[in-house]
């Protein structure tokens, strides 16, 4: 096995993989750069939200290999890739997951308290993010308390505040309306350019996929060829809506 490019921090090999005999992933090798913003676009049950996982470690795949800088993400143990996800990645997923016991921001710095983050410092992270998403008057409500997209943003939040090296972000405002979405998009791009966060998009929407500086469209598990050369920076500015 060799190590991904240098310029790769995240980089898919011949990926296969099944779901119950139904194939999922065939034969996907893909690459993403540090810093980079990418979309991966299809239509439902394309294999995006498989990639995605296998990207993160959270399955892997049946065949094929999966790098994450120069570590084979394919090949860890189960416990050393929850250590890896906790350390090194952001998720954010469809629907607003969030432990309803926990008030927002403590749910926006549960990875924080998680990987050994001081208190306060976990505390004054998650508010950080939480007021960029003009949160900062609800943060000790907990999630019955707040609204669907008010849920939706603790949880976008909650991937930015652990500062990782990367997010994976599986149709992360499908749910939300345009102004909102918007919104959420901005502050996402934002704090990737800022903070140097390599961002793996999935989405069947164009307009979430335009702030990406690069598209690779899936069809039946596959690449379908689609042009993916990288766009200007600047894309993302002038696509989103203020």
């Amino acid at each position: 096995m060799a190590a991904p490019p240098d310029d790769d921090l995240l980089r898919a090999v011949g990926l296969h993989h099944a779901h119950h005999g139904t194939p999922a992933l065939a034969g996907i090798t893909l690459g993403v750069r540090a810093g980079e913003i990418l979309a991966v676009t299809g239509p439902r049950a394309c294999g995006k939200t498989t990639l995605l996982r296998c990207l993160s470690g959270q399955i892997t795949p049946d065949e094929g290999e999966v790098w994450f800088d120069d570590m084979p993400v394919h090949s860890l143990t189960p416990s050393q890739r929850e250590r890896f996800r906790r350390e090194h990645l952001g998720w954010i997923d469809s629907e607003p997951h969030l432990v309803p016991e926990l008030s927002a921001w403590e749910n926006t710095a549960l990875p924080l308290l998680l990987r050994g983050t001081p208190r306060r410092a976990a505390k004054n992270a998650a508010m950080e993010w939480l007021d960029q998403f003009d949160l900062g008057a609800v943060a000790r409500k907990r999630p019955h308390a707040l609204a669907y997209a008010q849920r939706q943003h603790v949880c976008i939040a909650r991937a930015i505040a652990m500062d990782p090296d990367a997010i994976l972000a599986d149709e992360p405002t499908i749910a939300l309306r345009r102004p909102t979405r918007d919104h959420a998009l901005r502050a996402l791009v934002s704090a990737a350019r800022s903070h140097d966060i390599t961002v793996v998009i999935a989405t069947a929407d164009p307009d979430t996929a335009s702030v990406a500086d690069r598209e690779v469209r899936l069809s039946d598990g596959r690449t379908d060829g689609a042009p993916d050369a990288p766009e200007q920076e600047g894309r993302a500015a002038c696509s989103l809506s203020v």
